[in-house]
Order: C-alpha cells, then structure tokens, then sequence
C-alpha cells in the first residue's frame, strides 16, 4: 500500500468510527472540498470541521468502499454511504477523488449519485 492510499484509508476509518480529530489529521490546513462541478463545499479545516460535526450525528453514518484506484498522489474510491436523510435512512454511492500533497489531503472532489431510501 502506498503512502497516499494509506493516508486515505486512514480517513476513510476516522470517519467511520466519526472521530473528527483523527479525520481531519488526514487533510491540510488549508485543504479545499469540492463537487465534481466545481461548487467550494468547505475551504480550510474549520469550515470542514463545521461540515462534518452536523454528519458525524447521524446515527447510521457509514461508508463502505466499494472500490479504490490509486494513480501516484491521487486516490480514487467509489463508496456506498449510509446515511440519515431527512426522509428516512438510505444509501447514496459517491465518487471521491483524493489529490495528496506533502503526506496531507490537499483537495477532496466528491460526486453522490444513486440515492435510495430504505426505511
């Protein structure tokens, strides 16, 4: 496993056991999260702290890696996300590109697509 596929594993289970501290250990300082289209979802670790607190109370909150490519510095993962939505407990697939740089997570785009409600 490379350095940056491990960097991006060790988010992946900070953020399945909701440990907002360890999760963002793996980002820079001044790390930037984004759709696909290019839409600023978080920009710095504060505002993705904020982001996440609200997520990381959701009872059912797990992601699933379905698959994984790595390409050098960029990681690639495909996850199914349980999540509570507003209508009742669900799944949503999400395309999540990992840029690394210097040993951090400098930029995250993701993409949801597939959502089901279950319950």
């Amino acid at each position: 496993m490379t350095d940056a596929e491990q960097l991006v594993q060790t988010q992946l289970d900070a953020y399945n056991r909701k440990d907002i501290d360890g999760w963002l250990a793996t980002y820079a300082d001044d790390a930037a999260q984004y759709s696909t289209d290019g839409e600023l979802l978080a920009q710095g670790k504060t505002q993705m702290r904020d982001n996440m607190t609200i997520r990381f109370q959701e009872p059912d909150l797990y992601a699933e890696l379905l698959n994984r490519m790595v390409c050098d510095e960029v990681i690639i993962d495909h996850e199914l996300i349980t999540r509570n939505f507003p209508e009742g407990k669900g799944t949503v697939e999400m395309l999540c590109i990992y840029h690394i740089e210097q040993g951090r997570i400098q930029k995250g785009k993701f993409k949801l697509f597939n959502k089901q409600i279950t319950k």
